[in-house]
């Protein structure tokens, strides 16, 4: 049925219901006979009746009583009887008196006097019913004159029902009628008042009304429980007759915000019959409550213009887009429903005030992802920022986030109790960087996946930018740390997969961990102890201290704390603690460093007792003698500032190649240089280390000399000759001396990000703990000058993968869409389409 109908039905049955539950009384025709005796005889108690005497009908009299009769039967739909009593010549009572003939009309319920009118204010049908039913319902219709009367009747009504106020330039005026009329329907649902005062009419309304055009506010008084809590108002905005009116009311009086789950084109609403749109607000279940109130702000906004509906994306099956967040349901019949993508509630009303803003939006959309097409297709190759490119790569890729609790302002600080460990990522949706560690974050959650007391959780710092103010979150993405009654911890080291997986682990563990017996301290070199880290493979680290030595005990244990999560550290200061040591050859205070579960354990002297010194000293004890060099280890040894002595390889290095080098490695402590390796196909990026050295690549395997932080010279080992140690050594020799001759030299030039946008470096530096263990650690993106970047030093190759912040500001958004809506930020191109968005 379409919407004209739906109101001409609706209207239809407000008249028969007007008409069916008052009582009638005669027909619709005048009583000419009724003589005075006849017709106070006649009245009865409850019955209303308007008379006129008159003792002839005179010419003059005939339009005044055309309006009477034709006035009639619109008041006896009311239970309102109109007659006319004939006054013989000589009757001079009040009524029949010569003073009354035609000039007053009078109202009886019963046989008591209610009102008497002049005729003069009788001059039409309108005016007859109006001020007739304006007399009728003087007790249930209040009329005010100044904004103290109003106000005071709203304290009265707050809490306990609703109140229609109604401005009309005059009485007896068509849109007088129509107030009456409806207040003689609805008198007993809401309190009707009236005024003719156009000071007041100025008093109520902010914009700058025609004090010539009746005007009409919904006071939602009923929902005001608090006295100083004010009415809200909706006015309505169609010209004021009895079906606006009606209309207006039954809108009024549907649900502010109706849930639904079930499919939208099933859904038939009040709004809907009677012509007005419906807005379904998308929602799911972890932002049900901001979704709930951004619903309930878009229906106050829109009441009386259009209907607003939740729908659950968890029980409905949409088969629409996932950054969809707002749909449009129009009356007419056969038209489909339009979801779109808006960014803020604002666009939302603007979405049903204007037509055309529908058609508009859908444009832009189908503009915007035909671009993205085209650049995807054609300039992926020429992308100014790899994590960009990146992302942009994967938008369409489905994120397994099932297992990372999403966290609301609502249940944040209830969350962090369900779990001994509970791990926040604070990031935002639209934004690149946040993105690619959002994919590496669900890579976590499905390997931590079942590991009792971790609570994997995120919060989008664009929808809830308070909540990430409040933990002190000024950059994303942000990965804090949360033990109940202890102090958050901020991540501050890489952003891959296992290096993350590595700290949610080692953070579950006290850092030092205090151990009380031998059988402990063994089990803990073993990597059998703590029982929650026994299935994961970590080079132990265990101080042991007596008595005499408290004061390196205490600097082991503020080392611990910054290491925390970081480095599996351990601490043993029993009564046998000199046993403990004497064991492995050395006398406390001392480190035992446990390699390969156990197998192999060395002990080390502590003679520095400060803790920035035993945190340099536990850092280098952990690097590996000869380790393979990839994206996220570089600048571990980059901060070494020494040279390297790297063996570039197709694949993993042979046995003998290995045993060489690692004898060249362990030959002379706290040597000069780094000897390192790297793998092609385990690490491509240096197949562009190597054209950055060698206009061609040369053959493999093919051993470097690299000195970055001094001149950059590259020399390359003679190829003829076999990789020994004796062969190595006697080459080194004459590269001190000045005898061999660089291959090529890299540039002094500094290597700088295409943008400033893009220098994730410079951003994260000014943040990072002093002596964080991955102090400026982030991995390769763009190809390097060599191992470790050009001329500059290490700068190079830490400019290259996302860093765990940016400079990207976030502010608040407003009136945004909260929950499933706001992912309208998601118009960024680059990561529109990403399934989180």
């Amino acid at each position: 049925m379409s919407a004209q109908k739906d109101g001409w039905v609706s209207s239809l049955v407000f008249l028969l219901f007007c008409a069916c539950s008052i009582p009638r009384s005669g027909n619709a025709n005048l009583q000419q006979e009724l003589s005075p005796q006849l017709y106070f005889s006649s009245l009865e108690a409850g019955k209303t009746s308007l008379a006129f005497f008159t003792p002839s009908v005179s010419p003059g009299a005939q339009p005044f009583l055309e309006q009477i009769e034709s006035s009639a039967e619109a008041l006896q739909d009311y239970g309102i009887s109109v007659v006319k009593v004939n006054c013989p010549k000589e009757d001079a009572s009040r009524y029949c008196g010569k003073e009354n003939a035609l000039r007053k009309a009078f109202l009886f319920r019963g046989n008591r006097l209610i009102r008497e009118f002049p005729t003069d204010a009788l001059f039409d049908v309108n005016s007859i019913v109006a001020n007739v039913l304006f007399a009728v319902l003087f007790n249930e219709v209040k009329y005010v004159e100044t904004l103290a009367d109003l106000e005071n009747i709203e304290n009265v009504l707050k809490g306990k029902s609703n109140m229609v106020f109604a401005y009309v330039p005059a009485t007896g005026t068509a849109e007088h009628r129509a107030v009456m009329e409806a207040a003689f329907v609805y008198g007993t649902i809401h309190q009707f008042v009236l005024t003719t005062e156009a000071a007041l009419l100025k008093a109520t309304s902010h914009d700058d009304h025609d004090v010539s055009s009746a005007w009409l506010l919904f006071c939602h008084c009923q929902q005001a429980t608090e006295p100083a809590q004010p009415c809200r108002r909706t006015a309505l905005a169609q010209p004021l007759t009895l079906l606006s009116i009606h209309r207006h009311l039954k809108l009024m009086g549907a649900p502010l915000v109706t849930e639904v789950a079930e499919d939208p084109e099933k859904i038939s609403t009040v709004h809907l019959q009677l012509g007005l749109p419906l807005v379904f607000i998308l929602s799911q279940k972890e932002t049900y409550e901001a979704d709930r109130r951004t619903a309930e702000f878009v229906a106050w906004q829109l009441l009386g213009k259009a209907g607003v509906a939740l729908l659950s994306r968890d029980l409905v099956d949409l088969n629409v887009l996932h950054q969809s967040n707002v749909a449009l349901k129009t009356p007419d019949e056969g038209m489909p429903i339009q979801y779109l993508v808006l960014e803020d509630t604002d666009e939302v009303i603007t979405l049903v005030e204007d037509k055309n803003k529908v058609k508009q939006i859908q444009e832009e959309e189908e503009e915007e992802e035909e671009n993205e097409d085209e650049k995807e297709n054609n300039n992926q190759d020429i992308q100014d920022d790899q994590v960009v490119e990146a992302v942009s790569r994967d938008k369409k890729r489905e994120l397994p986030l099932e297992q990372v609790l999403v966290l609301t302002e609502e249940n944040f600080h209830s969350s962090l109790s369900e779990a001994a460990q509970t791990v926040v990522l604070f990031y935002a949706s639209w934004e690149a960087v946040s993105l690619a560690v959002l994919r590496s974050y669900s890579e976590v959650a499905a390997r931590l996946q079942g590991t009792p007391g971790v609570l994997l959780s995120r919060v989008n710092c664009w929808d809830w930018p308070g909540l990430c103010s409040q933990e002190n979150v000024t950059q994303f993405p942000t990965i804090k740390i949360y033990k109940e009654g202890q102090k958050s911890v901020t991540y501050n080291g890489m952003w891959g997969t296992e290096e993350l997986s590595s700290f949610i682990l080692l953070s579950q563990v006290s850092c030092p961990l205090k151990l009380a017996t031998m059988d402990e301290a063994e089990e803990y070199l073993r990597g059998e102890f703590p029982s929650e880290l026994s299935s994961h493979y970590h080079t132990s680290l265990l101080g042991v201290f007596s008595t005499a030595t408290s004061k390196a005990r205490e600097a082991f244990e503020e080392a611990g704390n910054i290491l925390s999560g970081h480095v599996r550290m351990g601490m043993y200061f029993e009564d046998d603690a000199l046993a403990l040591s004497q064991k492995y050859s050395v006398s406390p205070p001392a480190l035992l460093l446990a390699r390969s579960g156990g197998q192999s354990v060395e002990g080390i002297a502590l003679s520095k007792h400060s803790v920035q010194d035993m945190v340099q000293m536990i850092r280098y004890e952990l690097l590996d003698i000869f380790p393979e060099i990839t994206v996220p280890n570089l600048p571990q040894y980059l901060q070494l500032r020494k040279p390297f002595l790297i063996l570039f390889s197709a694949g993993d290095i042979s046995q003998m190649e290995s045993k060489e080098m690692l004898k060249l490695a362990k030959g002379r402590p706290q040597q000069a240089f780094v000897a390192c390796w790297l793998n092609l196909k385990k690490t491509p990026v240096g197949h562009g280390i190597l054209r950055t050295y060698f206009s061609t690549t040369p053959s493999l395997p093919v051993l470097l000399w690299v000195n970055l932080h001094a001149g950059g010279q590259v020399f390359k080992f003679p190829s003829e000759q076999p990789i020994t140690e004796m062969n190595i050594l006697s080459w080194l020799e004459k590269l001190q001396a000045g005898l061999e001759i660089p291959s090529s030299t890299l540039s002094e030039e500094d290597w700088k990000p295409p943008l400033p946008a893009y220098d994730f470096l410079q951003m994260m530096e000014p943040s990072m703990p002093e002596l964080s263990p991955h102090s400026g650690a982030t991995p390769v993106q763009h190809p390097p000058k060599s191992p470790g970047g050009d001329s500059a030093g290490g700068d190079t190759a830490t400019r290259e993968e996302p860093s765990q912040e940016s400079t990207e500001e976030f502010g608040s958004p407003g009136r945004d869409l909260r929950g499933t809506a706001p992912r309208l930020a998601a118009r960024d191109k680059q990561g529109k389409r990403h399934s989180e968005l």
